[in-house]
């Protein structure tokens, strides 16, 4: 009997930790502005949209993470170069500044980390820094590294423009936001039960903080195991513990209802959807239609303009 209740009973030990730790924790507004030099920002966005930055110059960092849209894609997977599929849903890189790790398995630890790994994934962009910084050099660009830094193009100098780049893309003015700022008139009726239910049923547990996510690991399917469109294995890949298997950041649920679709194989296609597959695989509860509609409609005040800096020019 032990070992048929042991997985319940893990999830039940595991969800009352996180209750403990988390229950408290607030959700605060994103800062109206951070601290970041323009000019190497501005740099950054420019090599952000240009394939120069892939191994055989067909994509750029932007083709998967779309900053016209969502500052993310629109379809499960992501296609890198030659249409190699990615193993995972390409997340938004709005608000990535405020993520505690990078990455579903949190291999990264700074957005640093991230550009170099993300760019060297073989099924993204496929190249080096050290590769990149090559081709650069007999391009325009060496002259506007010049301009901003003594010492020119370097594989440091190009990881912070990027990195500078992506501390810019903060969404700071969405209805919650102000919300949250003391503007309570802001929420009409049904958004604010939707956000009393999301706190009440536990899903501020592991959405909370700043980035209403992205600050802890969970399981997923804590209750009811999840069946991902494809087999990955979340934190286990990088710890090799079993404890780790299907393990993942927590993602950010900031501009959640213009990311679709959603879950890091890209299994939940709509909001609702999303909402209802949460609550059985996450909560281990059935969630009525009214319920999902008004936290459908609390979300969706999570969306906000988007970053000043893609209005602004590149020098």
């Amino acid at each position: 009997m032990y070992y048929i209740l042991k997985p319940l009973l893990l999830a039940l030990l595991s969800l009352t930790i996180s209750s403990t730790i988390y229950a408290q924790s607030s959700i605060t507004p994103i800062p109206k502005t951070l601290s970041y030099d323009k000019e190497q920002a501005l740099l950054g966005k420019k090599l952000f949209q240009d394939p120069i930055l892939s191994k055989d110059g067909s994509i750029a960092c932007s083709s998967c993470h779309n900053l016209t849209t969502n500052g993310a894609s629109k379809t499960p997977f992501s296609f890198g170069i030659k249409g190699k599929e990615t193993k995972v849903n390409t997340p938004t890189v709005f608000n990535s500044v405020f993520n505690f790790v990078q990455f579903y398995n949190g291999r990264a630890k700074t957005l640093k980390e991230q550009a170099i790994q993300g760019m060297s994934e073989p099924t993204h962009i496929d190249i080096t820094i050290k590769d990149v910084v090559a081709k650069l050099k007999t391009s325009s660009y060496e002259k506007s590294f010049q301009q901003i830094f003594n010492d020119g193009l370097t594989q440091e100098n190009f990881l912070s423009v990027i990195v500078e780049f992506e501390k810019a893309l903060i969404t700071p003015n969405s209805k919650f936001d102000n919300f949250l700022r003391g503007d309570t008139t802001v929420l009409n009726s049904q958004e604010k039960k939707g956000y009393k239910e999301f706190q009440k049923d536990g899903c501020i547990n592991c959405h909370n903080g700043v980035n209403i996510g992205s600050n802890m690991y969970q399981k997923m399917g804590l209750f009811v195991p999840y069946r991902a469109e494809k087999t990955v294995n979340g934190r286990y890949d990088i710890t090799n513990r079993e404890r780790d298997k299907f393990v993942y950041k927590v993602p950010s649920l900031r501009n959640i209802a213009d990311t679709a679709p959603y879950f890091h194989d890209g299994g939940a296609k709509t909001l609702s959807d999303a909402v209802i597959k949460m609550y059985e695989h996450q909560l281990g509860k059935k969630v009525t239609k009214k319920e999902v509609s008004n936290i459908v409609a609390f979300l969706k005040t999570l969306s906000a303009p988007k970053p000043k800096i893609l209005e602004e020019g590149t020098k």
